[in-house]
């Protein structure tokens, strides 16, 4: 495949656009990656109050916490519509900005007293009932008998008596499942919630439920390259016959020259702002880039994201060797729809100054400059592809086209600014109840260039 995208590159045909790609069920690799429970620190503290205020807009002032304010926000983590019914708590009238959301939870069987005490400072335990139902953990709770129940309870300076049998299995089941991280133990009783407690809670929730960030390690883990891997070898070439016809017709209209697939099942739903995302087609390479971040000290989060790559692949170019991993579909003039398996590499990284750091490694290690040259990891590109969702300086601005609409599965088109509205306006033509959204990302100068039609 690296020998055939170069060809495709130097071609001297100008790409205006390139999509992605991402596969199948979730491997075992995959599983291992998914969101664990996590044990509070002053880094996760930081990292979830990032991670909440980034994607949900969440940010609990410290000090006070009110109930009221707690199950607005559980309401928004969950994404909770307006209630079908309208339930006429005590203390709380519709006209409250509370109302909703205390509906919302109410009609789900979350909060379960028509007395809300929306002003009133959140207890802990308060919160941990709310937990415990929003995280799907009610009907494992109401499983203790009263042995287990009490034996959970001491850990966290609780005796069994003054609390209704189904208050304690719940207490219980947050020490056990993790829900209450072990760091707040001494946080529970007779307390109210801090802030840090109130968000930890929050994501615990997002996490028991696979909400929460995914990904198969970190580059500093021992076990990374077995599990990364697992989830190359688990991938394969994916379909999606619904987006398929869509952006196959629009290669054969010359509106794109690729596009990939991806499945957002595998998404690593990270923090934009420490993210870029990596691509690629070769496992080796995975696994030198790995061990190059390393040698150079950057830890980060590494997700798996399977892709499908399909381009076009000219007649003049010689017969194609198809593969398991490489298929080509002739079509009307000759040419070829050539359907690749790739994969992008998320990487979250602990800092801002660790993603700036990523760009100068991979332009001494892994981006080609002529074809003798020595010193690279294994199987490098002449433009090499990484992205941030966020503005980096050294980085230039694209348009990335998403159309979504066919289940999990969606296509991306990577393209330069000016076109993007044409391709947009395209693809809505070649196909009907899709999505299409425009949006800009910032890639390396040497991908620019391929996109502009330059060689290097």
């Amino acid at each position: 495949m690296m020998n055939v995208r170069n060809k495709w590159i130097l071609s001297g045909s100008l790409a205006l656009s390139l999509l992605f790609s991402a596969a199948l069920p979730l491997s075992a690799a995959q599983a291992a990656a998914s969101p664990t429970v996590l044990q509070s620190s002053t880094t996760s503290i930081t990292e979830y109050e990032q991670f909440l205020q980034e994607k949900f807009g969440i940010a609990f002032q410290q000090g006070t916490v009110t109930k009221g304010q707690f199950i607005q926000q559980v309401a928004k983590v969950l994404h909770l519509g307006a209630a079908k019914s309208q339930p006429v708590f005590s203390d709380l009238g519709a006209d409250s900005p509370y109302y909703s959301s205390a509906a919302a939870l109410y009609e789900q069987g979350i909060i379960t007293s028509l007395k809300i005490e929306a002003d009133k400072p959140l207890q802990a335990t308060s919160a941990l009932f709310i937990a415990v139902k929003a995280a799907g953990l009610a009907e494992l709770a109401h499983s203790y008998p009263q042995s287990k129940t009490t034996d959970a309870l001491k850990q966290i300076g609780y005796s069994p008596a003054g609390l209704s049998l189904s208050a304690a299995q719940e207490l219980a089941a947050a020490v056990h499942s993790g829900l209450l991280p072990s760091s707040f133990y001494k946080e529970v009783k007779g307390k109210a919630a801090s802030a840090d407690l109130a968000e930890a809670l929050l994501v615990q929730i997002l996490s028991i439920k696979g909400e929460y960030k995914h990904y198969i390690g970190y580059t500093s883990d021992a076990d990374i390259y077995g599990k990364l891997a697992d989830a190359y070898n688990t991938s394969d070439i994916i379909q999606s016959p619904e987006l398929q016809t869509v952006v196959d017709t629009a290669l054969k209209q010359n509106l794109v020259t690729g596009y990939n697939l991806k499945d957002n099942r595998f998404d690593a739903n990270f923090v934009d702002s420490l993210t870029l995302t990596y691509g690629h087609d070769n496992l080796k390479h995975a696994v030198q880039l790995i061990g190059l971040l390393r040698s150079e000290g950057i830890r980060a989060k590494v997700q798996f994201e399977p892709k499908t790559s399909a381009f076009i692949y000219l007649k003049e170019w010689g017969e194609p060797v198809q593969t398991e991993n490489y298929k080509v579909v002739q079509i009307e003039n000759g040419n070829y729809i050539a359907y690749a398996k790739e994969y992008d590499l998320k990487f979250e990284f602990a800092n801002a100054a660790d993603k700036a750091r990523f760009q100068p490694v991979i332009l001494q290690y892994a981006k080609k400059n002529s074809e003798d040259q020595t010193g690279l990891i294994a199987s490098s590109w002449w433009q090499p592809l990484y992205y941030s969702a966020t503005k980096l300086d050294d980085y230039i601005q694209i348009t990335n086209n998403k159309i979504t609409g066919a289940g999990h599965y969606y296509a991306q088109s990577f393209s330069l600014n000016e076109p993007s509205a044409a391709i947009a306006e395209g693809f809505k033509k070649l196909g009907t109840g899709l999505d299409i959204q425009s949006y800009p990302i910032w890639v390396d100068k040497p991908f620019f260039n391929y996109l502009n039609g330059e060689s290097l």
